[in-house]
């Protein structure tokens, strides 16, 4: 009997597993050193090397061969990697000189670095758990972070001193804090001198913010553990920047603004880029490293809020700025003080820059992300085939990673200088599924839209019940030429489902006017977005879809959406599961929250309209509401206080509360055995 769906798709991290990712290329193109595990169900991630040249490929670390596969991992590493949603082990992250010849990562809180060309990997001592290790451009000396210290040591001697100790316990040195690596998409808190004598480092200190406790009642006699929260309204943690030599230097690098959003140091500049609290503006500063001095470069205002990208600044050979900033209804790539794109290809982040040469990712189409060059004369697609598409560039080679409803899984390909493909090869499993998704646009707002039936559904024969699945939050989108985001929906199309899936007003791809739609209402919108989708799908399916039969699930946002839909559109909603919702935006942290609601004591009117308590007692659809009590990013009190407020207006619902789960459930039973869950739900709550 072959393995059911549910169980395939926990086992696998939803299919990641044996996908190559994290790719570095050799500054003269010969060499491209990447992650991938071994199999499609294997967790530990390896090291490897493909010589693009000859087309082979070498193991450069395999954990077990290290005998730390067996993770032991310190509580920072463990929040860094719920951050970034990593949901693997073994070698989950890594960091290479600027030659390519070493690289640098953590095990089980271990210091390794390895050489490329031998692929030996060495153990260095170290006075505690290393979290994030980086090696200096020369490969002389790699700098970690251990207790909260920010440490160099000398790759060859051996010699290892702290270059920063905190002063408190609330204090880290190097380390992104909270706000940074979950809303910002900064995970590192220190940057080396292209020079490799010195290193721009963020002090952060988190003594002013809310101190919150995680319990874990499962077992009553492991104490809760104590979390630094920022929710919306209270204050965040206090950052600083300083230049730290090697020599013993210490330099401080002021800025007024509340938020450090990233920084960059190359041969051109030392850069940071600031932004205030209220998110209305950006700015970006070069700095001298020698007295800490910052020079205002630009300044990037939005009567909404401005917005962050990732990839930037840099610079090309000729020392000219490479940015992204919304113009003309569009976000558009500059360079110098010009955009060099149009308004209607909204630019998504810039990947890489190869000295003339910007290799960045675009839409013009929403459902669609292709990869574009800019050659410092023209504009020149990258990708040309109907697809979701990212990619590197160095010394003129570049790796691109393809994906499509076409396609199953990752197609990652090097593209050499003369034009030849070198694959590298995916050892991710099959879901062994029929896809049947439709994408196109539905409604009075021409939303983008999936349609998922089920492979054995002849079209008119009859209506099925209908699921929506969406997860309908601003800067997030379902709705993408990419299989993987329809496999759990494919699934549940299989038990008999219509499944839609719809990205609303907010979502990126569109233009600013249509993502800050949403500004000072996080609710109404989104779920009329999802209504007006329902509608116009049922007018292109006439005979195939029962809208007397309706359903939504989602989590997060998602989550959220669907416990709202249920809540105030029960004339169009018939059940509901509602996986870690947000449901009082007050308890959500500062950066989200208050781009989109601004500050709660400010504007409270706005936190009650998108607040799912004062609905409580609207409820008369069976409501499924799930989250893990461990989730320290949308905190177990969202669903126990709604709950609270559903009890306490005498309506009937469900609570499946998750011991141990986070805001991600990598746990193989618990995933499958959660879908399995919300199925049977949905069709007793649907008869």
């Amino acid at each position: 009997m072959s393995e059911s769906f549910p169980r395939l798709s926990a086992r696998t991290r939803r299919f990641t597993l044996g996908v190559p990712r994290g790719f570095t290329i050799s500054p003269d193109g010969g060499r491209v050193v990447f992650l991938r595990s071994k199999s499609g169900d294997d967790p530990v991630t390896c090291l490897w090397e493909l010589d693009t040249e000859t087309h082979v490929e070498r193991l450069i670390v395999d954990p077990r061969a290290l005998h730390a596969d067996e993770e032991d991992l310190p509580q920072e590493e463990r929040a860094r990697r719920e951050r970034s949603r990593e949901s693997a082990g073994g070698v989950v992250a890594y960091a290479t000189d600027a030659a390519v010849t070493r690289a640098c990562f953590a095990l089980s809180g271990g210091l390794y670095v390895a050489d490329l060309a031998g692929g030996q990997a060495h153990l260095l001592d170290t006075p505690g758990a290393v979290i994030d290790p980086r090696l200096s451009p020369d490969g002389r000396h790699v700098a970690y972070v251990t207790g909260g210290a920010l440490r160099v040591q000398d790759v060859l001697s051996g010699t290892d001193r702290a270059l920063a100790t905190p002063e408190s316990e609330t204090v880290t040195y190097g380390l992104a804090e909270f706000i940074a690596a979950e809303e910002m998409d900064r995970m590192r808190g220190y940057w080396w001198a292209p020079t490799s004598d010195a290193l721009l480092v963020e002090r952060a200190d988190e003594a002013p913010v809310n101190v919150w406790h995680i319990a874990d009642p499962a077992n009553p006699n492991r104490p809760a553990t104590v979390q630094r929260y920022p929710a919306a309204g209270t204050p965040n943690a206090v950052t600083e920047l300083f230049v730290l030599g090697l020599d013993g230097s210490r330099v401080a690098v002021p800025y007024t603004e509340e938020y450090l959003t990233t920084a960059s140091w190359d041969s051109h500049a030392l850069s940071i880029v600031t932004m205030t609290r209220d998110q209305k503006t950006m700015r970006l500063f070069s700095v001298d490293p020698a007295t800490g001095a910052t020079t205002l470069v630009r300044e990037d205002t939005d009567p909404a809020w401005v917005d962050i990208v990732t990839g930037v600044p840099a610079h090309l050979d000729d020392g000219s700025l490479v940015w992204v900033a919304s113009a003309d209804g569009g976000h558009r790539l500059y360079v110098g003080d010009h955009p060099v794109t149009p308004p209607t290809l909204q630019v998504r982040a810039v990947l890489d820059v190869d000295h003339d040469s910007v290799l960045f990712s675009a839409s013009g189409d929403p459902t669609e992300i292709h990869l574009w060059t800019w050659d410092g004369h023209s504009l020149l697609p990258v990708s040309t085939r109907s697809g979701v598409f990212s990619g590197r560039m160095s010394g003129g080679v570049g790796v691109l990673t393809e994906q499509s409803l076409d396609m199953e899984g990752v197609s990652a390909t090097v593209v050499k200088r003369d034009g030849t493909a070198v694959p590298i090869p995916s050892f991710a499993e099959r879901p062994g599924l029929d896809m049947r998704v439709s994408l196109g646009r539905s409604g009075r707002r021409d939303l983008a839209t999936a349609v998922v039936l089920p492979s054995w559904h002849e079209q008119g024969s009859g209506r099925l019940p209908v699921l929506m699945n969406p997860y309908g939050g601003p800067h997030a989108q379902r709705v993408l030429n990419q299989r993987s985001f329809f496999l759990e929906s494919q699934w549940f199309a299989e038990q008999g489902f219509a499944v839609i899936v719809a990205d609303g007003r907010g979502t990126p791809g569109r233009g600013t006017a249509f993502e800050r739609a949403v500004r000072d209402d996080l609710a109404t919108p989104a779920l009329e977005d999802q209504v007006d989708a329902l509608q116009g799908v049922a007018e292109q399916y006439p005979d195939d879809l029962d809208l007397t039969k309706v359903a939504i699930r989602g989590w997060s946002f998602g989550g959220y959406l669907a416990a709202l839909a249920v809540l105030r559109r029960p004339d169009v909603f018939h059940a509901a599961v509602a996986g870690a919702p947000v449901t009082d935006w007050r308890l959500y942290d500062t950066c989200y929250t208050e781009r989109y609601l601004g500050h709660p004591d400010e504007q409270p009117e706005v936190y009650e309209k998108s607040s799912l308590f004062a609905d409580a007692s609207k409820l008369e659809r069976p409501l499924l509401l799930v989250h893990g009590l461990a989730d320290d990013n949308v905190v177990a009190a969202h669903t126990l206080r709604l709950s609270s407020a559903l009890l306490a207006a005498g309506r009937r619902h469900s609570v499946l509360p998750l011991s141990g789960v986070t805001h991600i459930t990598p746990q193989e039973v618990v995933a499958e055995n959660l879908m399995l869950l919300q199925l049977d739900f949905l069709k007793q709550a649907l008869g």
